[in-house]
């Protein structure tokens, strides 16, 4: 059995930040449970172009407010606490943040390993 506390990933090498984001990855490829688990704060107004075409990610929101645009289909949804999202097709989107910072709860597949931070194409690295 695992027990991970939020509070215990402040300022570790599980606490990643980039432009406009910030995770913490209370489980990791290294843990063995097939897939990676992630909180994640969008803050408000924030935009993020992004395209996880090497992970498949479903993002439930548990706290603000933002929209994800679908880049093929030009159809944007609300989030709010409440919503979930499944990028299933590796879908092209942006995330935008809304009035208020967005909390997310994130599961990728496969995992991720611990420091993957977004690349050019708003993508994280396979790490076999």
């Amino acid at each position: 059995m695992k027990i991970v506390r939020i509070q215990d990933l402040h300022g570790t090498d599980r606490e990643v930040e980039g432009p406009n984001w910030v995770s913490r990855r209370f489980l990791l490829k290294k843990d063995g449970m097939g897939f990676s688990f992630h909180e994640t704060i969008i803050p408000a107004g924030a935009e993020l172009h992004m395209w996880y075409k090497n992970h498949f990610e479903a993002v439930y929101c548990v706290a603000g407010n933002g929209s994800i645009e679908n880049l093929e289909t030009g159809e944007v949804h609300p989030i709010e606490d409440g919503t979930l999202y499944a990028l299933d097709q590796h879908d092209r989107h942006i995330l935008r943040g809304g009035s208020e910072d967005m909390r997310l709860v994130c599961a990728f597949n496969p995992p991720v390993t611990g420091r993957e931070t977004h690349d050019e194409d708003g993508a994280y690295e396979l790490v076999e």
